[in-house]
C-alpha cells in the first residue's frame, strides 16, 4: 500500500544567466503573462529577444496587478486564446505566476465545458521574487468577490522553472522582507503538516536554514549575489515541500486577512507566525509532542537551545522574533495601519473564511473559528 507520494513535475534551471535557457525552449509562439514592472525594468524585452532568437514569436499581456482577481485572469486568458500560443510563459512575482496558472486552469475548464479538445501548452515560469515558490507548485491564489480562493491542481504546475537571481537584483527591501518571510512560512508549515514526509522534510529543513543564514544579509546588502541565490533556492525548495505536504492555518488566515485588508501576503504571514506556532504546539497547555519535536528539530539544525522539545520550540519562536526585528518587521498588525474597528468588524468573517480554506486541513492542530479569532486578536 502506498502511503506517501512525492511529485516534482517542474524541470528547474538555476544560477545567474540561466535565463538564456529560453533560447532552447521548443515551440512556435509564446504567450507571455507579466506586469508593467517587468516591462519597465527591461526584463520583458530580454525574454522576448531570447525567445525570438530561438524562433519563437510572442504575444504579451502585462496587465497583472497584485492579488490578481478573476477579471485580470479573464483578460490574460483572452490574449492567450487569441494568440494561439503553444508556450505559456509567466515572468514576474507570485501574482504573475498565479495569473498564468489561472489562464491554464480556466482554458482547460472552458474547453471541457464546450466539449472541445485542449492541447496543453508548455508552461514556463520565471520568478522575479524569492518568496512564493509558485514556479514549482500546483497552487494558485485568485481573488473572487474579495475572497482569496486557492486552486490546487497538478495540471497547473509549471513544466519548466528558470531561477535567474539577476531578476531579483532591483527588488525593494520591503519586497525582499515580505517574500523572504513567505519562504520561511512555507517551509515551517510544510514541516509540521499532517502530510509531511521524509522527502518534504529534507527540502523544508534546508529552506529554513538558508533563510536564517542569508535573509538578513540580503536585507542589508541587496547586491550580495550569494545571498540572492540562496534565498531564491530556499523559495523554490520550500515550494517543492509545500506543494507535496500542504500548508497550514498561517496561510488560511493570511488569505482571509489579505482579501479583506489588501496587505502583502508575506508581511501578514510574518505577523501571524509566532502566535500560530504557539497554538500548534499548545504551549499554553499540555504541549503537543509531535509538533514540539518537529520545531525542536529545526531549532537543533539552527544550533539553538533544544535540550527538550519544549525548549527547542520556544528557542525557534524566539529566533524568528529576532530575525523579524533585524529586518524591520512590525510587532503587530496594528502597526500596518489597520483600523481597530474595521478589524473587529471583519474578525468573525475572516475566521470563518480561514476555516474553509484549502490550507486548514493539513495544519497539525485543527482549530475552531473561536481559536482562529483569538490568534488574529493576539497578532493584532
Amino acid at each position: 500500500m502506498i502511503n506517501d507520494i512525492f511529485v516534482m513535475k517542474s524541470k528547474v534551471y538555476s544560477g545567474e544567466q540561466s535565463l538564456k535557457k529560453l533560447a532552447e525552449i521548443q515551440g512556435k509562439k509564446a504567450c507571455i503573462v507579466s506586469d508593467q514592472m517587468m516591462e519597465k525594468l527591461g526584463y520583458l524585452e530580454q525574454v522576448v529577444d531570447l525567445l525570438q532568437s530561438g524562433g519563437i514569436s510572442t504575444a504579451v499581456f502585462t496587465g497583472v496587478k497584485p492579488d490578481p482577481n478573476v477579471s485580470i485572469v479573464a483578460e490574460a486568458l483572452q490574449v492567450y486564446w487569441e494568440s494561439g500560443a503553444d508556450v505559456l510563459l509567466a515572468l514576474g512575482g507570485g501574482s504573475v505566476i498565479d495569473t498564468a496558472k489561472g489562464v491554464l486552469y480556466f482554458a482547460r475548464q472552458y474547453a471541457q465545458e464546450k466539449g472541445a479538445p485542449f492541447v496543453k501548452p508548455s508552461f514556463v515560469a520565471i520568478p522575479s521574487t524569492s518568496g512564493t515558490g509558485s514556479e514549482v507548485t500546483d497552487f494558485s491564489v485568485i481573488t473572487v468577490d474579495g475572497d482569496k480562493i486557492v486552486i490546487v491542481d497538478d495540471f497547473i504546475a509549471p513544466d519548466i522553472a528558470i531561477l535567474d537571481s539577476n531578476l531579483t537584483k532591483q527588488l525593494p527591501n520591503k519586497v525582499v522582507v515580505d517574500t523572504g518571510m513567505d519562504v520561511l512560512t512555507h517551509a515551517l508549515e510544510a514541516y509540521v503538516s499532517t502530510k509531511a514526509t521524509d522527502f518534504t522534510d529534507a527540502l523544508a529543513e534546508k529552506a529554513v536554514q538558508l533563510v536564517f543564514a542569508h535573509l538578513e544579509t540580503l536585507y542589508h546588502n541587496p547586491a550580495d549575489a550569494e545571498a540572492r541565490d540562496r534565498v531564491q533556492h530556499a523559495s523554490c525548495m520550500a515550494g517543492m515541500a509545500f506543494t507535496n505536504a500542504g500548508l497550514g492555518i498561517i496561510h488560511s488566515m493570511s488569505h482571509a486577512f489579505g482579501g479583506t485588508f489588501h496587505i502583502a501576503h508575506g508581511r501578514v504571514n510574518s505577523l501571524l507566525l509566532e502566535a500560530v506556532m504557539e497554538y500548534n504546539a499548545n504551549l499554553g497547555g499540555k504541549a503537543i509532542d509531535r509538533v514540539c519535536e518537529r520545531y525542536a528539530r529545526l531549532a537543533s539544525l539552527l544550533h539553538l537551545p533544544a535540550r527538550t522539545a519544549r525548549e527547542g520550540t520556544v528557542s525557534l519562536i524566539q529566533a524568528i522574533g529576532k530575525l523579524k526585528r533585524s529586518i524591520g518587521i512590525e510587532t503587530g498588525i496594528r502597526e500596518l495601519g489597520v483600523d481597530q474597528d474595521a478589524f473587529d468588524e471583519a474578525l468573525s468573517r475572516m475566521a470563518r473564511t480561514a476555516m474553509a480554506d484549502r490550507c486548514t486541513p493539513t495544519n497539525p492542530r485543527q482549530p475552531t473559528e473561536e481559536e482562529l479569532g483569538h490568534i488574529y486578536r493576539k497578532s493584532f
